[in-house]
């Protein structure tokens, strides 16, 4: 079973107009699917396997004869030497669209040989997880969500294995790919000398998504030290496994929180290293958090699908006035607010109209189109002229 992604469209268009397209994303979110199926013509290579990265690394011209263009490369990051090599195969016909297109899991490790050797010969993607959007366009979701369906979303996230057979077992699945990743990724990216303090720091991030980020407490709480810490959350965020949230400043002279918002990148990830996955998470001390994570996972989505642009921050000033997610596009601001309950009331938009007169006073040049509440609703409708409530699907439906 073949599920669409909605970032197909730009990387057909990719391909069409760049000599290299490259596809980043965490491992298991479906890059080697999306572009074997659209391309399947191409021929496949991976360098996940030892004996094809060595001779990629070692003797590219050989490596080219035997696997010639158009091609599909998949794991760059095991052969960084190739890119180089990819230069002088891309310049020899700089018009010849489309013939290498590669996938990585290692995101700033690509973007850094990316940037040395391809500049301006290279299209670069990003692909997550399964969006709700397509699954529910792929017939795996209803349109309407109910609370067992986000609670599904919980446990299977974004993984397209355990969406397309549903019997496979999702705690099962997420042991052996924390397990994968840590052995595999983590050694090559970093030396970590005992992988079972990179776990417990996997799962201190964990504890800590939708929160500020206190690195010397993170640190402290796994027993490591703060330059350790501020090293493997850069693997993590290498990986694809968390994200970080900056926040939003302004020109507006209140005195504002400095330090990033952590996020796991799926919300099923966090459930699983939370240990929650075993109980009924609708009553959770963490159903909050959960609920942000997997609306923020959303939001990411929902904007790169749509391809027009606009950055994600967090408003949080000195007196905790804060707005979960702020989109800014160009001179356009919109607030965004979760809250878990299928019946939020106007005052849950308080913090958004709060920070809204704090512009108003500052003669910011920043114009606030929307408030917006994202909850477990069904249906959009409005607590006033300025205030909407939305279901998470359709968070940016109307931007």
């Amino acid at each position: 079973m073949f599920i669409q992604r909605t970032l197909k469209n730009q990387l057909v268009e990719a391909v069409a107009h760049f000599p290299v397209v490259v596809v980043t994303g965490a491992r298991q979110v479906g890059k080697t699917t999306l572009l074997t199926q659209l391309f399947p013509d191409r021929h496949y290579v991976t360098l996940d396997r030892p004996l094809a990265a060595e001779q990629a690394e070692t003797d590219p011209e050989v490596f080219f004869r035997h696997h010639a263009p158009p091609l599909i490369l998949d794991e760059m990051q095991y052969a960084p030497s190739l890119f180089r090599y990819l230069k002088v195969e891309v310049d020899r016909d700089r018009m010849s669209y489309g013939r290498f297109l590669l996938t990585g899991s290692q995101k700033f490790s690509l973007m850094r040989e990316v940037q040395e050797s391809l500049a301006g010969r290279v299209a670069l993607l990003s692909l997550e997880g399964l969006s709700m959007e397509e699954l529910v366009a792929g017939n795996l979701l209803p349109a309407e969500l109910g609370m067992d369906h986000i609670l599904e979303v919980f446990a299977r996230g974004g993984f397209p294995e355990l969406w397309v057979d549903r019997e496979k077992p999702h705690r099962l699945f997420l042991d052996s790919y924390i397990s994968t990743y840590l052995e595999r990724d983590v050694r090559q990216v970093l030396a970590v000398g005992n992988l079972r303090d990179f776990e417990r720091f996997l799962r201190a991030c964990a504890l800590r998504s939708a929160q500020v980020l206190n690195k010397s407490e993170l640190a402290r709480d796994v027993g490591i030290s703060v330059p350790t810490a501020t090293e493997w959350l850069s693997v993590l965020e290498t990986l694809g496994q968390v994200v970080l949230l900056e926040p939003w400043f302004g020109n507006i002279s209140k005195r504002l929180v400095k330090s990033p918002k952590l996020y796991m990148a799926d919300p099923a990830m966090m459930v699983h290293l939370t240990g929650q996955s075993d109980r009924p998470l609708s009553q959770s001390a963490f159903i909050g958090a959960f609920w942000e994570t997997l609306v923020f996972a959303e939001l990411r989505k929902q904007l790169t699908a749509r391809n027009q642009g606009g950055t994600w921050w967090f408003y949080r000033d000195q007196e905790q006035t804060e707005i979960d997610f702020v989109l800014e596009q160009g001179s356009d601001l919109t607030f965004f607010e979760c809250k878990w309950s299928e019946h939020p009331q106007a005052s849950d938009g308080k913090n958004m109209e709060k920070v809204l007169h704090t512009l108003e006073k500052a003669k910011s040049p920043y114009q606030v189109k929307k408030h917006v509440i994202l909850s477990r609703v069904q249906e959009s409708f409005r607590l006033s002229s300025q205030l909407e409530v939305r279901s998470v699907q359709g968070a940016l439906s109307s931007e």
